[in-house]
């Protein structure tokens, strides 16, 4: 059994880049939680959630998806994605309908009221991106989203 008191710490020094909460890893995962709750927090008076969000930004791109289609987008397993398009159904946000030329796949379909939300939502959002980009400059958060998509890529 290892003890606190037989720890060389002066070994951990040369770690400190990966060791929470110095670590990348941990500083992208907190930005990502604390973005989500502040979309949240945005969404909740429309009675949606981020998953809600996610979904009708694919939709707005492209309408009629079927529901695979925006789990690869969004990399998403389809069990909870069907739950997620089952309450956004039963809000009347979007229909699905069964593909024409192969029963198999269901296509995913913005409602009147799924469309209209693209007038509201967006700038919502955008009002907090800018929050959380306040004081760093155009050309870097362009390059901030540059290096993260690689990351993605390198992990993908």
């Amino acid at each position: 059994m290892v003890t606190t008191s037989t720890v060389d710490r002066t070994n951990l020094a040369q770690w400190h880049d990966v060791l929470a909460p110095h670590s990348l890893g941990y500083r992208i995962k907190l930005l990502a939680q604390l973005g989500t709750r502040k979309l949240q927090e945005g969404l909740e008076p429309f009675g949606l959630t981020h998953f809600h969000w996610l979904v009708l930004c694919c939709l707005w791109q492209e309408d009629g998806l079927a529901t695979s289609s925006i789990g690869d987008k969004l990399q998403q397993v389809g069990g909870t994605l069907t739950g997620v398009i089952d309450r956004m159904e039963e809000r009347d946000l979007v229909r699905r309908e069964r593909d024409t030329r192969d029963r198999r796949i269901w296509r995913i379909w913005l409602t009147d009221a799924g469309r209209e939300l693209q007038d509201v939502l967006p700038p919502l959002v955008a009002d907090i991106r800018e929050k959380s980009m306040t004081g760093i400059s155009h050309a870097d958060r362009e390059r901030f989203s540059e290096l993260i998509d690689r990351a993605i890529v390198n992990l993908s």
